[in-house]
């Protein structure tokens, strides 16, 4: 089954991220990251996986994302399009959704170090496990075993703690209504009073006690949505570490690089 890949490249309430503002760009998504745009690296990932047919991306400003060499060659091929994005998550999902062949990947500019291996294991997982709507993550050891300053944040359940990858999966336009879970913005870790307003009360007492495993968890927020969710536990922990900060781009870069040279060797 073929899916389309939504990348998330809007501004933050328009403001103009510290990172472009250090590299002289207009927006965030186009810093260089180890020599490249950091979207760049995201959209050969998902060029090369042979489960995407087509790339939405949803920007604010299309221009400069469109000047990059790789990114107006899809464009001219017809596989990749652009799409509004909003100053609202969930908005924004909607907006790139539109025209676009289900299921769908969600994924973020900045998620750098996700390889086209990485998004074929993710759909295949999603699809194995019938999931409705799928959100990404990786074991904390293995985050850590990648590197030990790349996240800081992980959610805690029964079986383990885990990090985002900030990958989500939908698998039907009825299945884009768990896209609000995201309109405050996600975060659940650092603003736990999102999750009452997102999954309920009683999910929130068992998740911030761990009282419950991430999948029995989620099998009760399923029946609260009325359709599977679920989380899909990915193989590497890189995955988990995104461009946010000057200390998430320190570590991207690092380990880009480790892998250049493995390439090389």
């Amino acid at each position: 089954m073929k899916v389309t890949a939504l990348i998330m490249a809007g501004k933050r309430s328009g403001a103009l991220d510290p990172l472009a503002q250090k590299a002289g760009v207009a927006q965030k998504c186009v810093a260089p990251v180890h020599g490249r745009p950091m979207i760049e690296h995201v959209v050969e990932a998902l060029d090369q996986c042979d489960r995407v047919s087509a790339i939405h991306i949803v920007a604010h400003e299309h221009g400069e994302i469109a000047a990059i060499p790789l990114i107006s060659e899809l464009q001219h091929a017809g596989k990749l399009h652009f799409r509004e994005a909003k100053f609202n998550l969930v908005d924004s999902v909607n907006s790139g959704a539109q025209g676009a062949q289900f299921p769908l990947v969600i994924t973020t500019a900045d998620n750098c170090l996700v390889t086209a291996e990485g998004y074929a294991e993710f759909i295949d997982k999603a699809l194995a496990n019938q999931s409705q709507a799928a959100a990404a993550m990786a074991r904390k050891e293995d985050v850590l075993a990648s590197d030990p300053v790349g996240q800081k944040r992980f959610y805690e359940f029964k079986d383990g703690q885990y990090s985002n990858c900030n990958t989500y999966w939908i698998a039907s336009p009825q299945a884009l209504s768990a896209a609000e879970i995201m309109r405050e913005g996600g975060q659940f870790v650092k603003f736990p009073r999102r999750i009452i307003r997102a999954f309920g009360l009683m999910n929130l007492v068992r998740f911030y006690f761990g009282w419950a495993s991430k999948d029995k968890l989620f099998a009760q927020i399923s029946r609260r949505f009325g359709f599977k969710l679920s989380i899909i536990v990915m193989s590497n922990g890189e995955y988990a570490v995104d461009v946010d900060n000057e200390r998430t781009f320190d570590v991207t870069e690092r380990l880009l690089a480790k892998r250049s040279l493995s390439q090389v060797g």
